[in-house]
């Protein structure tokens, strides 16, 4: 986990996304249990209420659990339901733009998969 302080993004916020990230790209598997908000205060050097609000973050969409006397946990289906929510957020943040952009520079839908194509071999 890595965190900017100097960034106008709060940390509690970077501290749900840093979790959800580490979910999606398999440092944390469903069912491991996640560091504790103390272990993560006490690396990181963050207020352990700061952890906490990020953590809840991140257990109000279901993706870890809080199990009484253990620690949190990843839950089931939580990688799925994230690389389906950036997928979302990909399609609207950059394929809408791209589709739009290619129309106003009269680029066709052919054109546009090969460049896209051009792109991946590249």
């Amino acid at each position: 986990m890595q965190f900017q302080f100097d960034s106008s993004e709060p940390i509690y916020r970077q501290v749900a996304e840093q979790i959800e990230d580490a979910i999606a790209n398999g440092g944390f598997e469903e069912g491991e249990q996640i560091p504790s908000t103390t272990e993560i205060s006490k690396e990181f050097h963050i207020n352990p209420a700061t952890v906490l609000k990020g953590m809840n973050i991140v257990v109000a969409k279901n993706l870890i659990e809080k199990r009484r006397g253990l620690g949190m946990f990843v839950s089931r289906g939580a990688r799925d339901k994230i690389v389906n929510e950036k997928r979302d957020e990909f399609f609207e943040s950059f394929v809408v733009g791209l589709v739009k952009e290619a129309r106003n520079l009269d680029i066709s839908e052919q054109e546009l998969l090969q460049l896209i194509k051009r792109g991946y071999e590249k």
